[in-house]
C-alpha cells in the first residue's frame, strides 16, 4: 500500500531515477511530521502539480536551538503515513538522523537576504538549519517543484532564494496559510495550547486582521501596528516581534503607500511560540 516508505537518500535517488526514466514529473513536500491539514493541502497542491509525489518527514535537529522543544516536538509518523496514503501519496522519506547528518558531516548552508531580521533576531540558528536540510532534500529528491506554506512565510523566501542562489533545479511553490474557523493558523505546535490558551490564540490574527484593514483604508501603519501589539499582548501574549515588511524581499518598507506589504508576528502563550502573517493591502 502506498506511500512506499524509504529511509536512505540513494533508495529514494533509485526510485526518482526510475520515474525519470518514464519522464514522470516529480514534486516533493518536506515536512517534520505531525501533519494536519496545512500539510496535506500541500500534499493535494503537489499531486494536481506533478505525476509523482514525495512527501519528507524528518525532525531536524539542526534548526531547534539548546533551549527549543527538539526533544517534545510530535513524532507521528505510523499515524502521518495513513493520512499520505489516503491522499495516494507515492513515497514516504523518513530518514534518520544519522543518515542525513553523519559523523563526518561539516557544512551548513549560510543565509542572507530575506533571512535578515525577524525570526533571525530570535532564532539565529534557524534558516542555516533550515536551508541545509532543505538543499539536501532536493538534492536528494531533485523535484521540479516543491512544496511550502506561507503560514512560515519567511521561510519560504529563504529556501526560495537558496534554491536560485545555489542553482537548485527547483521551482519552490508557495501555498496559502491553512487555518482554523476562528482565524488561528494551523501548526504542530498548536497541540502545546491548554484550553484557556487556545481560546486566547485567535487574538494574534485577529489583531493583524484588523490593523491591515486599518492601513488598507489609507491610515499609518505605525498606530494600526501599536494598537495591535496592545490588544495581541491583552490577551496574554509576549510579542517577539509585529512588523510590515516588502512582500517580496522581507526588507524594511520603503513607501508603505506603495511597496507590496506583508505583516509578520511571532509571540508567545504560556509555552508555546506561534508565528503568523497575511498580506497587507496598499491604500485605495
Amino acid at each position: 500500500m502506498k506511500p512506499d516508505t524509504v529511509r536512505t537518500r540513494a533508495d529514494l535517488k533509485q526510485i526518482v531515477d526510475e520515474w525519470r526514466r518514464s519522464r514522470l514529473t516529480v514534486a516533493m513536500v518536506p515536512t517534520m511530521g505531525a501533519l494536519h491539514a496545512g500539510h496535506l493541502a500541500l500534499v493535494r497542491a503537489a499531486s494536481e502539480a506533478a505525476d509523482r509525489v514525495v512527501v519528507t518527514l524528518f525532525v531536524n535537529p539542526k534548526q531547534f536551538g539548546p533551549a527549543e522543544d527538539f526533544g517534545s516536538y510530535p513524532r507521528t509518523e505510523d499515524s502521518d503515513r495513513a493520512l499520505l496514503a489516503e491522499l495516494g501519496v507515492d513515497v514516504l522519506f523518513a530518514p534518520s538522523a544519522a543518515e542525513m547528518y553523519p559523523d563526518s558531516f561539516a557544512t551548513s548552508v549560510s543565509v542572507g537576504g530575506p533571512a535578515e531580521g525577524l525570526e533571525t533576531a530570535f532564532r539565529p540558528h534557524f534558516f542555516s538549519g533550515v536551508a541545509t536540510v532543505v538543499a539536501k532534500l532536493l538534492i536528494a529528491g531533485m523535484p521540479d517543484r516543491a512544496f511550502f506554506g506561507e503560514k512560515d512565510y519567511q521561510q519560504l523566501l529563504v529556501v526560495r532564494r537558496m534554491a536560485a542562489d545555489l542553482g537548485l533545479p527547483t521551482e519552490i511553490v508557495g501555498c496559502p496559510t491553512v487555518r482554523e474557523p476562528d482565524g488561528l493558523a494551523l501548526s504542530s505546535r498548536n497541540a502545546y495550547l491548554d484550553a484557556r490558551e487556545r481560546a486566547a490564540a485567535p487574538a494574534l490574527h485577529r489583531g493583524m486582521a484588523e490593523a491591515a484593514e486599518r492601513i488598507r483604508s489609507g491610515e499609518p501603519p505605525e498606530p494600526a501596528i501599536a494598537d495591535a501589539l496592545a490588544a495581541i499582548r491583552g490577551a496574554g501574549f509576549v510579542v517577539d516581534y509585529l512588523e510590515i515588511r516588502n512582500a517580496d524581499t522581507l526588507a524594511p518598507v520603503a513607501d508603505w503607500r506603495k511597496d507590496p506589504l506583508r505583516m509578520l508576528a511571532a509571540a508567545r502563550l504560556g509555552r508555546t511560540r506561534l508565528i503568523d502573517n497575511i498580506p497587507v493591502p496598499n491604500p485605495a
